[in-house]
């Protein structure tokens, strides 16, 4: 299988030429606003756009197919990719103790205004991206906002978020927003056939589809094999309201026996992909997935809710896995 590089480093950007040329045009209109938000699902390709963004604007804005492209041997992208250019600073989420991804820390935060206030190594802009923006808390987004309201000349913040309701109102009012939307079936035939050309088309498809239409996603389900784990999911789902027991604890401790705790998290979250999905099919008057007939729309959705703290719960307080399972499996069998 080959992945493709960090976001950073990813000279490819698939389906999301609208979005990149709304960066182009600002920037070739001479009166670039100073903060942008960008936003989509999870694996949609935000990170991999803001990068983009950015070294193209750090190698002066060339002109561009597609939009804001600069060949990986250019120097400025060669500097970027290896995180050593003077001019760009990114933040991200801190790992935890246990290499949970946790929290944008205040004090990386409050670094951000006199790196944006330094005059230019290279004549040019000084940016800073945020990724995940949605992981700073309340005090870090507070030391962000005296930046979005007076920024320095030739300062330009790129926030990337899957969560926007996350972050401050006043954050949000400072910054231009970019939407980036899930990929449509052909476009990620055309990016999972790129980076994943021993599949077959049925198994692509079926990436594809659990991954809701973001390319990063079925990446990291394909290498953490996603489609074993939606299998387990759906033939859970289909011995609902009765599974068998015996058939909950094999399962329970297969999830339980990675020791980093990826496949627990990987099926929780594909479980819960598939709940939202058919509640959402059925509150609008579609097909019914045989199991929800046996409780209300609203009990469904807050049991994907109490699946969610569950998961988080059990990796960041380091809970027993199997015990997690069994529980959250149980709870969506009773009645």
């Amino acid at each position: 299988m080959s992945l493709p590089p960090e976001p950073r480093a990813n000279p490819d950007l698939f389906g999301h030429d609208h979005a990149a040329q709304t960066l182009a045009d600002a920037a070739a209109s001479n009166r670039l606003h100073h903060a942008w938000l960008l936003t989509g699902p999870r694996g949609v390709g935000k990170a991999t756009l803001a990068f983009r963004f950015a070294r193209w604007l750090l190698a002066g804005c060339p002109p561009a197919t597609p939009p804001l492209f600069l060949p990986p041997a250019d120097p400025t992208f060669r500097r970027v990719a290896a995180a050593g250019h003077a001019d760009l600073r990114s933040l991200a989420p801190n790992a935890g103790d246990r290499g949970v991804k946790m929290m944008i820390r205040v004090d990386e935060v409050r670094q951000v205004p006199r790196f944006l206030s330094l005059t230019a190594a290279e004549g040019g802009w000084r940016i800073v991206l945020v990724e995940q923006a949605e992981a700073m808390n309340a005090e870090a987004q507070n030391a962000l906002l005296k930046t979005l309201e007076e920024p320095p000349p030739r300062a330009l913040l790129l926030l990337t978020t899957a969560a926007p309701d996350r972050l401050l109102p006043t954050i949000r009012s400072r910054c231009r927003r970019v939407d980036l939307f899930p990929l449509a079936a052909p476009e990620m035939e055309r990016v999972l056939s790129h980076w994943l050309p021993d599949l077959d088309a049925g198994q692509r498809a079926a990436l594809a589809r659990i991954s809701d239409g973001a390319p990063g996603r079925a990446l990291e389900l394909a290498e953490g094999e996603g489609l074993a784990l939606q299998a387990e999911v759906d033939s859970f789902l289909r011995s609902l309201p009765h599974p068998d027991p015996r058939a909950l604890h094999q399962l329970s401790d297969r999830l339980a026996g990675k020791r980093d705790g990826s496949a627990l998290v990987m099926f929780f979250d594909l479980l819960r992909s598939t709940l939202a999905a058919a509640i959402r099919e059925a509150a609008r008057g579609g097909t019914a997935a045989p199991y929800l007939a046996a409780r209300p729309l609203a009990d469904w959705a807050s049991l994907w809710d109490t699946l969610g703290r569950l998961a988080d719960e059990t990796e960041t307080l380091n809970l027993d896995r199997k015990q997690a399972v069994l529980n959250g499996l149980t709870r969506l069998a009773s009645r």
